[in-house]
């Protein structure tokens, strides 16, 4: 599929660099470094049955329906295709590895320097299984390392490390190895989880606080880009370490963008995905990995010490529903919120209720046909409470409205 997508371009009269296997944020390094537009066959995280492509202009900067996309598949399904007929103005190949020039450009960003630490990676039978053990070859840190053998049918689980079932097998492995950290990445790695020393997972909020403030160490007063659905904990972090925190819809591009609009160093999701200012605002799980290690590194406290104070809030974690009308069942949860005088009420992303105590987001799926719920509270009661009630609403049949 790449070499015909390379033709493709090349029919159309453009140069092409292949550079073989490698992780998204591979591509987007590659991207930046050369200035050039960019391809990834790729179905991400998804199941071995699906494929597709991830596209983005030079300098990593990301081609989304608002910016291209959706004008791409009109001129294809128009079969407004360019192509020369003329052989001498075709394209040129040549075929170069990135992987080296990336390793290298990534420990500069957030080289680690310590103590010796020992970690256990989930490359899930994807792309990690390339990048990790170039990246670790140049640590002082001990791999332990699992499923780094590529093989797209996923045979051990699913490249998908939001899902919990998915980290069992890392956290098992974190405590059997008496390890100081675990890290999971999903098929085309460019999304990184981790778990502590005692195999439990440290939520991407968790990831998202922690990073925020070592770029705020660096960059005093810089702004910090988080989605509608990281806690609640992540902007009172960014404020008590003097940063400004800024508010975004979920989706990659729309994270990439608002970066650039205000200047942002740095950006976190709910779903692994971090992005750095001085990796073209792209995404890299990778960085993100190093900068957890660095930061063990530099610290005698264990990673369940170092991320205690970011955890304030009890959080339902995200619970999918399918409903046959997504935009009747929004309507409902608005509706049963609406009118009270200790809610707020925002469209920024789906349907957000904002109250003292909780919050609570529902968004239909970018990717899936479903509706997404995320609850967070002051504690367990109040987050189940909340949570029972909106997905008893949302999930209502008509006939029971």
């Amino acid at each position: 599929l790449a070499r015909a997508f390379a033709d493709g371009v090349r029919d159309a009269g453009r140069d092409v660099t292949l550079i073989g296997l490698a992780a998204t944020d591979e591509l987007y390094f590659a991207s930046g470094s050369l200035a050039a537009p960019a391809a990834m066959v790729t179905a991400s995280h998804n199941p071995a049955a699906y494929n597709g492509l991830k596209l983005c202009f030079a300098g990593a900067v990301a081609l989304s329906a608002g910016t291209g996309l959706d004008e791409i598949r009109d001129m294809v399904l128009a079969g407004e295709v360019a192509r020369t007929t003329d052989e001498t103005r075709r394209g040129r190949l040549r075929e170069t590895d990135m992987l080296t020039s990336y390793v290298s450009h990534l420990l500069e960003l957030a080289p680690v320097r310590g103590r010796r630490l020992r970690v256990v990676v989930d490359a899930a039978n994807g792309m990690a299984g390339r990048t990790v053990p170039a990246v670790f070859a140049r640590l002082d840190v001990e791999l332990i390392g699992l499923y780094l053998d590529l093989d797209g049918s996923f045979p051990n689980h699913e490249a998908n490390p939001l899902e919990p079932a998915n980290l069992r097998d890392l956290s098992a492995a974190v405590v059997r190895e008496r390890a100081d950290l675990g890290l999971a990445f999903d098929g085309d790695a460019d999304r990184c989880f981790a778990v502590d020393e005692t195999g439990r997972p440290i939520s991407a909020s968790t990831v998202t606080a922690l990073i925020a403030v070592r770029e705020l160490a660096r960059h005093p007063g810089a702004s910090i880009v988080h989605n509608v659905i990281t806690s609640r904990m992540v902007p009172e972090t960014i404020r008590e370490h003097g940063g400004i925190p800024v508010r975004t819809p979920v989706g990659h591009s729309l994270v990439k963008a608002t970066m650039a609009e205000v200047g942002a160093v740095f950006g976190g999701e709910h779903s692994g995905h971090y992005y750095f200012q001085d990796f073209w605002y792209a995404d890299s799980g990778m960085l993100a990995a190093l900068h957890l290690m660095s930061a063990l590194a530099e610290d005698d406290l264990p990673m369940s010490g170092m991320t205690a104070g970011f955890e304030r809030y009890a959080a339902s974690g995200e619970i999918n529903s399918e409903v046959a009308d997504p935009v009747a069942a929004l309507e409902r949860v608005e509706a049963s919120f609406a009118g009270r005088p200790d809610v707020e009420l925002d469209r920024v992303d789906g349907l957000s209720v904002i109250a003292e105590h909780w919050w609570l987001n529902a968004r239909a799926s970018n990717t899936e046909p479903v509706l997404r719920l995320n609850v967070e509270a002051v504690d367990d009661a109040t987050m189940v409470n909340v949570r029972d009630s909106a997905l008893t609403v949302m999930r209502a049949l008509p006939d029971e409205e």
